[in-house]
């Protein structure tokens, strides 16, 4: 009986640590005052490249979210996260950065 609660409560734990969507993901708050010394064409070139960026980061995150699961299924262990593929952190603050860029350019009138 002691080893199916060490099972189930080994599980649980390895479930708390899988890398989650990177829809799930809440923003990091980016004032965006780092953003409003920039022109309106600056900041359109620097929106290009941080959605470009927050692409390649939610594609490795979705691979971390998926290889954890099926790490979890298979072994028990969340794989991806527990070898470094999590990019949680980056992810929220790519959005945080977005956000902020977006709300700059909104704040100057660009189109």
């Amino acid at each position: 009986m002691k080893l199916h609660a060490l099972t189930a409560l080994a599980l649980s734990a390895s479930l708390v640590a899988c890398a989650k969507r990177p829809d799930a993901i809440v923003p990091v708050d980016i004032p965006m005052a780092a953003y409003t010394n920039l022109r309106c064409a600056e900041l359109a070139q620097e929106l290009i490249k941080e959605r470009n960026n927050l692409a390649a980061l939610s594609k490795q995150q979705n691979q971390a979210a998926t290889g954890d699961a099926v790490g979890v299924f298979l072994l028990g262990v969340p794989a991806s996260s527990t070898f470094g593929g999590d990019k949680e952190g980056q992810v929220a603050v790519s959005k945080g950065k977005v956000n902020a860029i977006e709300s700059a350019a909104k704040s100057k009138g660009c189109k």
